[in-house]
């Protein structure tokens, strides 16, 4: 497993990535969280992944040189979150592709996350997440070391933050 840094051209590899996750997550059942259309086919959603890269810095995992995961970090969350009252580090857009879920790939993209704001000498490192499904979502960021902060909703989309000290 590698990480290394993605850049603008990487787009494509990302929205599959996207693509996939959107897939494996409607054979679970689970539709409410990015819906049940693919990320590359629609327009704004492509933007939005587009934006969100230029805004930080996106990372991509390669299982034997196959994109199996990403995630974009930033010095803010999306618009519908404000932003904490100190420097901080937003996870954004992490997701893995469906090939390689149970491979740890989210786990080590968290990782490097942490470690890449201890880097930057940042001390608080966040998330937000889908709060339905039983809060599946949520219990798996508290796994890797986050704890619960503020609940939101986004239309009828709920969502929670979580945070990390590292």
């Amino acid at each position: 497993m590698k990480i290394r840094k993605g850049a603008a051209e990487d787009l494509p590899a990302i929205l599959a990535i996207l693509d996939s996750a959107v897939v494996w997550l409607n054979g679970k059942g689970i539709t409410a969280q990015w819906g049940t259309e693919s990320f590359s086919g629609r327009a704004k959603a492509v933007e939005q992944v587009r934006r969100t890269m230029s805004e930080g810095d996106p990372w991509i995992v390669e299982i034997d040189g196959v994109p199996a995961g990403t995630m974009t970090l930033t010095p803010h969350p999306g618009q519908y979150i404000e932003p904490a009252d100190e420097p901080e580090v937003y996870v954004r857009l992490l997701a893995t592709d469906a090939r390689f879920h149970g491979h740890g790939v989210g786990a080590a993209l968290l990782a490097h996350a942490a470690e890449e704001t201890r880097r930057q000498g940042v001390e608080l490192l966040r998330v937000d997440c889908f709060a339905g499904s039983e809060g599946r979502l949520i219990e798996y960021y508290e796994q890797q070391g986050f704890t619960r902060t503020e609940e939101f909703l986004v239309n009828d989309w709920p969502g929670q933050v979580l945070e990390r000290r590292v």
